[in-house]
This record gives structure tokens, sequence and C-alpha cells, in this order.
């Protein structure tokens, strides 16, 4: 019996070596997941990082379609940070590729492994904007106002879409 289709929001973001690039590359991966569907991919913007030091990150927000479970589609995301490189010496430490699920359809997982939705995405300018580029139904303008004094700039624009 195949599952149905579920969709999901995935935040991507990499500091460490060719950012630009990497955050390219993960989009790429994902939609070459099994039973996965690229949909729409924001444009790329740099933000600092929160709650940590480090070069600037360059961020996007992925938007697919699976009929992968959630745990296996997050094993699928671990296994494309590990490719890039991705370390994890301590809490926030500067990396090669985090890729964060967001939202992955109605669901409401809170396990040792994933917490879903993502508790802090609507405390981040560098999620809220590049969702609302491409989601604008799940951003609301108060989400919008709580993060304004975040610094998050255009790298490059333009949204990439495999439907029309």
């Amino acid at each position: 019996m195949q599952r149905d289709e579920v969709s999901v929001y995935v935040g991507l973001g990499a500091n460490l070596g060719d950012a630009l690039q990497t955050v390219q590359k993960a989009s790429a991966e994902l939609a070459n997941l099994p039973l996965t569907q690229l949909v729409v991919c924001s444009s790329l913007y740099q933000s600092s990082p929160v709650d940590a030091q480090g070069p600037d990150f360059v961020n996007a927000v992925v938007y697919l379609k699976t009929r992968l479970n959630a745990i296996d589609f997050l094993h699928a995301c671990q296994a494309i940070e590990n490719r890039a490189g991705r370390e994890r010496p301590y809490l926030n430490a500067p990396r090669t590729l985090d890729i964060d699920i967001l939202m992955f359809g109605e669901a409401t997982v809170i396990s040792e492994e994933l917490i879903l939705p993502h508790p802090r995405m609507k405390d981040r300018a560098f999620v809220l904007l590049p969702l609302n580029e491409i989601a604008p139904q799940w951003v609301s303008a108060s989400d919008l106002l709580k993060v304004n004094g975040q610094v998050v700039r255009l790298v490059q624009s333009g949204v990439n879409s495999t439907t029309t």
C-alpha cells in the first residue's frame, strides 16, 4: 500500500565553505529523494547566525511533496547533511549544511528525534521570509512583525519551481 502524498516545507542553511552552492545542491538532492517531488524553492537569503557565531548563513525554504514518512524523510535529510560534510561538534556550531523540517503535512510530532512543526521557525526571519515568499498562507503579518529586527538580505532572487 502506498502512502498518501504529504506537503513538506524544509529550511536549508549553510555558513561554511561555498554556502550558496551547498544550499542549491541540497535543494536538488531533496528533489531526487525517492517518492519525493520538489514543488518550489525560494530565493536565497543571507543572514547572521542566530544564537551562534561564525560567518553569515545562506538560507532558503523548499516546498516538496513526498510519500515518505516523517522519520524516513528526516533520515534522508540527515544523509544529505552528512554528504555535505556536516559535523556537530557543539550546539549551534557553524555548519556546511543544515536541513530543518519545518512542517510535514498536518503532523504534530514530539520525539527525541523530531519535533514538528519546527519549534523555532516563527522566531527566525531567515525562515519566515523565504517561507512567506513561497507559501504566504503559513506566515502572518504578526509573525513577520515579531522578527522585524533580524536582518536578512536577498542573495539570489527568483523562485525555482517544477510546476506551472
